[in-house]
């Protein structure tokens, strides 16, 4: 299902340049905000943490 969802983003964004334009400039825009990368990083690595939490605590 992700892969159906994410090539048909992927097509709009080819098909549509200046919706492309404005994906990327969103991004960058998200990017640069130092907050937002580290709730990213905590989300993307949550599983991983509490996993390794678990096991030192077993």
């Amino acid at each position: 299902m992700m892969r159906l969802i994410f090539g048909v983003v992927l097509g709009l964004l080819v098909a549509y340049p200046t919706l492309l334009a404005l994906v990327l400039a969103a991004v960058a825009t998200a990017v640069a905000q130092p907050a937002v990368l580290a709730f990213a990083a905590g989300v993307l690595l949550w599983p991983r943490i509490t996993r390794r939490m678990r096991g030192w605590t077993a």
